[in-house]
């Protein structure tokens, strides 16, 4: 049986990354009387180390220490005229580092403890020390990428992460990315790799800024050796569970399959899941379907032996989120994410059932064999 336990990396210096208040990620406003936390505060991670310090899975948990990361290892993926742009900016006091980042002296500690921290928890399931680790970490770096801060990310820790595993190594890592947004700084750090497989679950919000060129369409596939090996998947506004589970199900774990049995020089064996439709439709987690079950891309006991899971978190939906506000109001309405006007549509077969889009699917289905 496999170890149950969970190992769960830490670090006090991820507290020191203070991003203030004001109207949401901007400036104090004369017309607000009480500002509000920037969305990516210590609060949320203070939380989620209570949650499950005290929870009930707390007695499967082993608590361990993070580090920080050196200059050496950053520079691995980043630029390091950035690296030094970043330490300079925070010593000199922060600020806005960019339109939505904001960082101050104590983000430069907090961002090496971040990496680090990502960085040590790797190492742990590598030597053998865990078969599991989870690093529990800020500030987030899905978005950075290798000279440019975005989206309240400075480095890119889970990339970082990914080719420390290969630098000791492993043949293949695959990155799963599941959040409101799309992981651009993650692709754009190995977009041209094939020894890493990366995967993003997000909305369909495209390019935000000069600092944010990727759209995180199923088109940004990779360059050069690194074609086929970056995998977007757009998830609809308001997508549920059903949605969520069956892209999990019927279209990351078949590539994540493929992908894990790549052996040089030959063909990856086939999956045996059921093939993505590719009119684009996908069941409902209403009505009187059962709720449905958590996706997962571990093997069986017994297969693979060698696989090995070390998940970073990144950021949790924010409500005030343009997709974290319509997932949030499906959820408040019904447990299982769906409202009745959808629930309704769905049995009558409206096109407003879940559905993740055909062309994407029918691209996706094609890439796994590019893999």
């Amino acid at each position: 049986m496999a170890d149950p336990t969970l190992d769960v990396f830490w670090h006090d210096d991820v507290l020191l990354h203070d991003t203030g208040s004001g109207v949401f990620e901007h400036d104090p406003s004369p017309l607000i009387e009480v500002s509000e936390l920037h969305p990516e505060n210590d609060v949320r991670i203070r939380n989620i180390r209570s949650a499950l310090r005290n929870g009930p899975i707390a007695g499967r948990l082993r608590w361990r220490d993070g580090r920080h990361a050196g200059i050496d290892e950053l520079v691995h993926l980043h630029d390091p005229a950035y690296v030094e742009e970043v330490h300079e900016f925070c010593l000199g006091g922060g600020g806005v580092l960019a339109w939505s980042t904001r960082v101050c002296e104590g983000s430069w500690p907090a961002s090496l403890a971040a990496a680090g921290t990502a960085l040590e928890a790797t190492r742990a399931v590598l030597d053998g020390e865990c078969t599991q680790s989870y690093a529990l970490v800020r500030p987030p770096g899905h978005h950075a990428q290798p000279a440019t801060t975005d989206g309240y990310c400075l480095f890119s820790n889970t990339a970082l992460a990914a080719d420390a595993a290969i630098r000791s190594g492993l043949e293949r890592v695959a990155i799963v990315d599941w959040d409101v947004h799309h992981g651009n700084g993650t692709q754009e750090c190995l977009y041209g790799r094939a020894d890493v497989l990366a995967i993003s679950l997000h909305m369909p919000h495209g390019s935000w800024s000069v600092a944010h060129p990727q759209t995180g369409s199923s088109l940004e596939a990779g360059l050069g050796a690194g074609v086929g090996h970056n995998v977007n998947i757009e998830l609809g506004f308001g997508s549920g569970d059903g949605a969520y589970v069956d892209a999990m199900e019927r279209v990351v774990a078949p590539i994540v399959d493929a992908y894990r049995r790549l052996r040089a020089g030959r063909e990856p064996v086939r999956s045996q899941r059921p093939p993505v439709p590719l009119d684009g439709r996908f069941p409902e987690a209403g009505g009187d379907q059962p709720r449905p079950r958590r996706p997962s891309l571990r093997r069986p006991a017994g297969d693979d032996p060698g696989g090995r899971v070390r998940p970073v978190v990144l950021r949790p939906v924010h409500a005030r989120d343009a997709g974290g506000r319509a997932a949030h109001r499906q959820a408040a309405r019904r447990p299982d994410g769906l409202s009745a006007r959808r629930r309704r549509a769905g049995r009558a077969g409206d096109p407003g059932r879940h559905r993740l889009d055909a062309a994407l699917l029918a691209d996706l289905s094609l890439r796994r064999r590019l893999v």
